[in-house]
Order: C-alpha cells, then structure tokens, then sequence
C-alpha cells in the first residue's frame, strides 16, 4: 500500500445515489442535504446532472440546485454533463467542476446513451474542450468497468481504451465504475495492474457498487494498489436497476469506517454522516443501505 494515508471521499448521494431512487425529491431538499453532507468535512459533493427530467426526473432543476449553494466554500460540486447543452446551462448557474460519462461495454453504451463508445467520446469533445478553456475541473466516469449487464465480464483493455481516450479529451480524473457491482478483489486486482501500466495511479478513482457484497473488499485493493479516491453515498443511496431489489453504491458510512480503521485520514466526521444519512432517508421513506450507518444508530439508542 501507498505510504500516504489521506483519502479523497467524493459523495455521491445527491446525484447517483438519488437518481436511482424512486422519490423525486425537491430541490430545497437536495440543497439542504448538500450542505448539511458539506457539515461533515466532506469537499467534493457531486451536486446534480444537467440531463433531461424525461429521461431522470429525480434530476430536474438541477441548476435550480447548484445556483443554491457557495461555490467559495472551498467545496467542489461537480455535476454531470452528458452534452453542450448541459454544459452550457452548468456553466450559467456557476459550475466549476463538471464530468462527463462512458463505457467499457459497447451494448451499454447503445442502450444507455444510443450511440456506439466511439460516437459517446465525440459527442463529448466539444464539452471538454469548452471546459478547459473555461479552467473547469473535468472528470471522466467509465462505467462497466468489470461486468456489463449484457456483456457478462469486462475485459480491463476495453477499459484502458476508453480511460486513456477520456484523458486525452482533457479528464484530470478517471472514475472506474464497477456499474452493476459484480467485480471481485481478484478482477479489481487485475484490472488496476493494466491500467497502471499506462495511466498514473493518482489519476484514477474507485467507484464500486454493492449489488453483491463486494463494494468494500475491492475498495481494499484499490487502496492497495495506490488509489486515493473512493466515490461514495451518503447511507447507501441508490440501487442496481439491472438487479431489481438490490443495493446499489457503496455506503459513505461503511466506507468511513473502514479507512477510520486502517488509520487512513479523510477529514470527514462519520458520525455526522450517520446523522445525515438517517435525515435523507426519513424524506425517502426508507431506511440506511449502510451496515455501518444502521449499526452505529443502533448502539446509540442502546447507550
């Protein structure tokens, strides 16, 4: 493992966690859990995505969001931006980290985005090249980056191919999505190892889904390998939609209090992430996903 022992948490709740949830909730709401996620000691917060409401109607007024908040804070929000449209309206209401979205698997990039891996990476061209002339931060999400629900596994070049394309587009930060959650600490291992033969280490981010209970054991070699970045959701919002009824992200408290245990910093408070996460969930009408967050609660009302 890397000697260096701070973590780079970027929550994931008010934009990935809730765009698969079924409640569309306000944007008063989301605003609110925003800054009450920034109260934590958490600094990168992914605020929204500027897409269509008929498509992600938990989305809509996302610029309504992020014209909300204190952009000099010394908090990043970052937010999804799939075309220039969406840049151009991200861009009014005060964006100045934005990100942009692909796959490693060509059938879910058709039926995701309808249009091939090759087309999904010129469509974003002009974005990245707008973004860098405004001095925005750009990061690039590459989703099925270990198992395609249409594909089964995901060979790690197909991987490094669409990775290495998104760094040459300008992307200061690669996000690798394990988007359905059925990577293993073994596929994790082997995937990392390609793609550190080319692309630095420190330019890579994990972000691992639990449909299958391995979110934290490939976080674990992801750390090993020299990652530094965890994407993650306040109490495990979100889900799998290609697994109807499962878990989706990993949960920022389970997350939390792993790197608490291996003595690695963050700079956020887990406790008041639980608290958080017991709030948004009250509005959601469900309880916390996290194991941590229900266990922490739990020994609370014991005490």
């Amino acid at each position: 493992m890397r000697t260096d022992d701070r973590v780079t948490l970027v929550e994931m709740g008010p934009r990935d966690g809730l765009q698969n949830e079924a409640a569309a909730l306000t944007p008063a709401v989301r605003v609110e859990l925003i800054r009450r996620l920034a109260s934590t000691g958490l600094t990168h917060i992914e605020a929204g995505a500027f897409v269509s409401p008929k498509w992600v109607p938990q989305m809509a007024a996302s610029d309504t969001v992020l014209s909300s908040l204190d952009h000099d804070a010394g908090i990043r929000y970052p937010v999804l931006v799939p075309n220039m449209k969406g840049f151009e309206t991200a861009r009014a209401v005060g964006a100045r980290d934005v990100s942009v979205f692909a796959a490693a698997s060509e059938s879910f990039s058709r039926k995701n985005i309808n249009c091939s891996i090759a087309e999904s990476l010129e469509r974003f061209r002009p974005v990245c090249e707008a973004a860098r002339a405004e001095g925005m931060r750009l990061r690039g999400y590459v989703s099925c980056v270990m198992g395609c629900p249409y594909e089964g596994p995901i060979q790690p070049q197909a991987v490094l191919t669409v990775s290495r394309a998104l760094m040459e587009l300008g992307c200061e930060e690669i996000s690798l999505g394990d988007t359905i959650g059925t990577g293993t600490p073994a596929a994790t291992r082997q995937l990392l190892a390609v793609l550190a033969d080319e692309l630095p280490v420190e330019q890579l981010a994990a972000h691992f889904h639990d449909t299958y209970g391995q979110a934290l054991a490939n976080l674990l070699v992801a750390l090993e390998a020299g990652v530094r970045v965890i994407d993650a959701s306040v109490a495990g919002l979100g889900g799998c939609p290609y697994a109807k009824g499962a878990s989706g992200n990993v949960g920022t408290e389970d997350v939390l209090y792993m790197l608490n245990g291996m003595g690695l910093e963050t700079g956020v408070d887990l406790d008041g992430v639980v608290d958080v996460g017991a709030w948004i969930c009250e509005h959601l009408g469900r309880p916390p996903a996290s194991k941590a967050a229900r266990a922490l609660a739990a020994r609370r009302v014991s005490n």
